[in-house]
C-alpha cells in the first residue's frame, strides 16, 4: 500500500509536468458554519480611495509593458490523505464524577509511601472525560513514550510574559487555556471551541454577558489548587499590563475600541461583559497561547506589583529553562533539560482528565524532545526511527519522506492535508514604529508604496520558485490573502498579477528608481533623502522553518534582477520575534499562520485591529499611520468578527480577500500541501488529523489520548518517576 501510494505521487508529479490543463480542483471539506451550497456572489462594491502619491491602477496600466491581473489558476488534488472523522462534542468529552479512578501501577507506590495523595484526592469534583465513542481506536494502556523534536530554544517558562518554551509541541504540553481551538476540526455539531478549564458557559439573554464554570477541585503540577484568582491574575497582570509582552493586550480585548472585561464571580466562576451582543468570536481569543492561564502563586511574588525588588525584565526572566519543573496544568511536566541537546517531561500527577473508565489521563508516561537548530532535523529523525512525528512543511525533503515511508520497515506513515502551506514576503510597513533614522524611514515609505510592492510581487517567478524548491505537485504560486486550503477561499477574488519582470521594471523607473553608476543595481531618486544611494534592501529568513530560507536565496536573484540588492540574512526565531516587537527589520520571509486559514479563529490578525496586529503593521508609541485600504480592512475585520450568519461571513471574506490581494498586502510566494507524518505504533490518532488548521499537530491530535500497546512500547528514559517540587 505504501509503495502504490509513493507510486501514484510519483505519477501525479509526472502528469503535472506534462500536461497542457489542469486537473479538476480539489473539493476541500468545509466546516458545517460556513457550507454553502452555490459560489457566493460578491455584490459589495468597494470604490478604494488612492493615496495621493499612489499611482491608479488605470494609470499604472497605461505603462509599457505592463502585465495586468489575470485569473488565479485551479490547484491540484493530492494522492493520500484521509477526510476527517467527526463527532458531536458529548461523543468526545463530558464532565462528570465517575464511581472510581486509577493511575499506573507503578505510581500506586508513589501513593503508598506518602508521596503523593490518591488519585482519586488529585483531581477535580467533575474531571473532563474523554468517551472511547469519539476515539479512533479506544480506550488505551499505560505506558510508553513519544519522541519529538524541537528546533527553536526554550527561553524560559514565562509565557505569560512572551517567553517561549520552544514552540514544536512543547508550549501546547506547558499551556491550558480558558477553551482549546485545536480539535475544533473533529466536532460535527457546532465550529465552536472545546471547554476546558471553563467547563461550561452561559450567555445571557441580551447578549452582553458571558458566565464562564472553571473546573472546580482541579490542582497544579505542584499540588496548589486552580482557582478563577489564576484567571483573574493573568488577566490583569499580564494580559492588561502594558509593560507586560502578553500575547495579547487590551486592544485585542475591545470591539470597535470599547473594552471587553473580566470579573471574578466566586472562586470557580468568572463573568465576561462586552460591548456588544454577542461577540462570539471572542471565544477563540481565550484559547491556548492567547489566554494561557498561568499559576498565580508562582508569578505574583515576582511580579512588580507584588515584589517592590522586581522589574519588569526581571520578572520576565524569573523562571530560566534549566529551573525545573516548571508548574503547570499540562499533562506532562519537563523534569530535565539540556541546552540546546533535549528536554524530558514526565506525567504530571495531578492530571485532571481521564478516561470513561476513570483512568488518569494522559497515556504515555514520557514524553522527549531532542533539540537541534532546524526543523529538517525533525523529518530526519522520524525517517531515521529515531523520532515518531515531523510535520512535512519543509518541501525539500518530501520526496525523500515519501521514499522512506514506502520501505517495508518505515515506522511512520504519512497523511496530506489542505492548501495551507504558505511562504511569502512581508514587508515592514510602519511609518513610525521601529524607524532609527532616514534610511529606515525612506524604506517604510517605499514599502507602503503599492507600485513597489507589485514590483516585487511580479518579479517573482512563483511556478519557477516551486519547482526549484522541490519537483512535482507539492508548491503552486499563492499571491498572497487567504489560502486555497480555507473554507472561506473564492478564487474569484484573488487579484493575482503574475510574473512579469519587465511590469516591475516599468514600475520602479515610474517611480524614478535608475542604475546611474552602471552597477546594476538602482539609485534612488534625486527627490529622495537617500538620493544617488543603491537601492539595498535586509530581507530576514528563518532558522526555524529552512525553507524561508531556500526561497529568500530565490528571491535575491530575483530581486537583483530587476535591479534590487537584497542582502539575506537567516536569523533564529527568538531574534526574529525580539525584532517584531521592536519593528526593527525590513523584510521577511514567512511561512503562513492560522488567521489567512481560518480565519474567524484569528480575526485581529487579518487587519490593524489591535496593538501587535498585522506584524508587519505593527501599531508603536506614535499614532499608527492607516494606508487607505487599510481601513476598509478594518471595517470588513470588525463587521466579520460579530457577523453571526455563515454566508455573510464568507462574502467578506471575498471582499476582503479581493482588497488584500489588489492592494498586495503582503506578497505571497509558494503555497502546498502539509504532510502529517506520525508513528504506527500511536493509537488513538484521531482520523484525517491536520498539521495546521486551528492549532498545529500538538493541538490537533488529543495527545493526553495517545497510547500504545505495551507489545511496541520502546524504553522511558526516567520509568517509574513523577516531578518533584522543592
Amino acid at each position: 500500500m505504501k509503495q502504490l501510494r509513493f507510486i501514484l505521487l510519483v505519477l501525479a508529479a509526472v502528469l503535472l509536468l506534462a500536461a497542457c490543463a489542469a486537473p479538476e480542483p480539489e473539493i476541500i471539506e468545509v466546516e458545517k458554519e460556513v457550507i454553502v451550497t452555490q459560489e457566493v456572489e460578491v455584490v459589495k462594491e468597494v470604490e478604494v480611495e488612492k493615496e495621493v502619491e499612489v499611482v491608479k491602477e488605470v494609470e499604472v496600466e497605461k505603462l509599457v509593458d505592463v502585465q495586468g491581473a489575470i485569473p488565479y489558476p485551479e490547484g491540484v488534488p493530492m494522492v493520500g490523505g484521509s477526510e476527517p472523522v467527526k463527532f458531536a462534542l458529548d461523543e468526545m468529552i463530558v464532565y462528570k464524577a465517575l464511581d472510581s479512578y486509577s493511575q499506573p501501577e507503578w505510581m500506586d507506590a508513589l501513593v503508598a509511601s506518602g508521596q503523593l495523595p490518591p488519585v482519586e484526592e488529585r483531581l477535580p469534583k467533575e474531571p473532563q472525560v474523554f468517551l472511547a465513542s469519539g476515539m479512533s481506536t479506544g480506550l488505551g494502556e499505560y505506558g510508553g513514550v513519544w519522541r519529538d523534536f524541537s528546533a527553536c530554544p526554550t527561553e524560559g517558562w514565562n509565557l505569560g510574559a512572551g517567553q517561549t518554551q520552544g514552540w514544536f509541541g512543547i508550549n501546547i504540553i506547558y499551556q491550558e487555556a480558558l477553551v482549546k481551538t485545536g480539535p475544533i476540526w473533529m466536532r460535527s455539531d457546532n465550529v465552536e471551541p472545546f471547554p476546558n478549564l471553563a467547563k461550561s458557559w452561559e450567555w445571557s439573554d441580551d447578549g452582553m454577558e458571558l458566565t464562564m464554570h472553571l473546573i472546580e477541585g482541579a490542582k497544579w503540577s505542584d499540588g496548589e489548587p486552580f482557582t478563577a484568582n489564576d484567571v483573574m491574575f493573568t488577566w490583569e497582570y499580564l494580559i492588561l499590563d502594558p509593560n507586560v509582552n502578553h500575547a495579547t493586550s487590551r486592544t485585542t480585548w475591545q470591539v470597535n475600541g470599547e473594552d471587553v472585561n473580566l470579573e471574578m464571580i466566586d472562586d470557580y466562576t468568572i463573568k465576561w461583559t462586552f460591548p456588544v451582543a454577542f461577540p462570539v468570536q471572542l471565544l477563540y481569543s481565550m484559547d491556548d497561547y492567547d489566554f494561557y492561564v498561568a499559576p498565580e502563586h508562582v508569578w505574583a511574588p515576582l511580579h512588580p506589583a507584588f515584589n517592590a525588588d522586581a522589574d519588569y525584565e526581571s520578572f520576565r526572566n524569573a523562571q530560566p529553562p534549566d529551573v525545573l519543573p516548571p508548574v503547570t496544568m499540562g499533562p506532562w511536566v519537563a523534569v530535565e533539560y539540556k541546552t540546546d541537546e533535549f528536554m524530558v517531561l514526565r506525567r504530571n500527577p495531578y492530571y485532571w482528565k481521564v478516561d470513561e473508565n476513570g483512568k488518569q489521563l494522559p497515556y504515555l508516561d514520557e514524553v522527549t524532545f531532542q533539540k537541534g537548530t532546524d526543523g529538517i532535523g525533525r523529518t530526519l529523525n522520524t525517517m531515521a526511527g529515531s523520532g515518531d512525528h515531523s510535520n512535512l512543511e519543509n518541501p525539500s525533503v518530501f520526496i525523500e519522506t515519501l521514499k522512506r515511508e514506502a520501505e517495508p520497515d518505515a515506522h511512520f506513515t504519512v497523511e496530506w492535508g489542505p492548501e495551507t502551506l504558505a511562504f511569502g514576503l512581508q514587508l515592514n510597513q510602519s511609518a513610525t514604529f521601529g524607524v532609527q533614522d532616514e534610511r529606515d524611514a525612506a524604506l517604510r515609505e517605499l514599502f507602503r508604496d503599492v507600485r513597489f510592492r507589485r514590483a516585487l510581487s511580479q518579479a517573482i517567478d512563483r511556478d519557477g520558485v516551486a519547482q526549484a524548491v522541490v519537483r512535482g505537485p507539492f508548491l503552486r504560486a499563492w499571491p498572497g490573502g487567504l489560502y486555497p486550503g480555507s473554507p472561506y477561499f473564492t478564487r474569484d477574488s484573488v487579484v493575482y498579477y503574475p510574473y512579469s519582470p519587465d511590469t516591475s521594471r516599468a514600475l520602479l523607473a515610474d517611480m524614478g528608481f535608475e542604475d546611474t553608476d552602471g552597477n546594476g543595481v538602482l539609485n534612488w531618486p534625486a527627490d529622495s533623502a537617500l538620493a544617488g544611494e543603491d537601492l539595498v534592501i535586509s530581507l530576514r529568513s528563518s532558522e526555524d522553518a529552512s525553507e524561508t530560507g531556500n526561497i529568500a536565496e530565490a528571491l535575491v536573484t530575483l530581486f537583483g534582477d530587476i535591479g534590487i540588492q537584497i542582502n539575506h540574512r537567516p536569523a533564529a526565531g527568538t531574534i526574529g520575534t525580539a525584532q517584531d516587537e521592536t519593528g526593527e527589520w525590513e523584510m521577511a520571509v514567512f511561512r503562513g499562520g492560522q488567521e489567512f486559514a481560518v480565519p474567524f479563529t484569528y480575526a485581529t490578525s487579518l487587519a490593524p485591529v489591535t496593538d501587535q496586529t498585522p506584524n508587519w503593521h505593527r501599531k508603536g508609541a506614535e499614532d499608527r499611520q492607516l494606508q487607505p485600504f487599510e481601513q476598509e480592512l478594518i471595517d470588513i475585520v470588525t463587521e466579520f468578527r460579530l457577523e453571526p450568519d455563515s454566508a455573510k461571513r464568507v462574502a467578506l471574506m471575498a471582499e476582503y480577500n479581493r482588497i488584500f490581494t489588489e492592494n498586495i498586502y503582503n506578497i505571497g510566494v509558494v503555497i502546498g500541501r502539509y504532510g502529517l507524518a506520525l508513528a504506527t505504533r500511536f493509537e488513538n490518532v484521531p482520523v484525517g488529523s491536520p498539521v495546521f488548521l486551528y492549532q498545529w499537530t500538538w493541538g490537533n491530535v488529543q495527545p493526553d489520548q495517545i497510547w500504545v500497546k505495551p507489545e511496541n512500547q520502546l524504553p522511558e528514559i526516567y520509568p517509574g518517576t513523577v516531578p518533584v517540587y522543592p
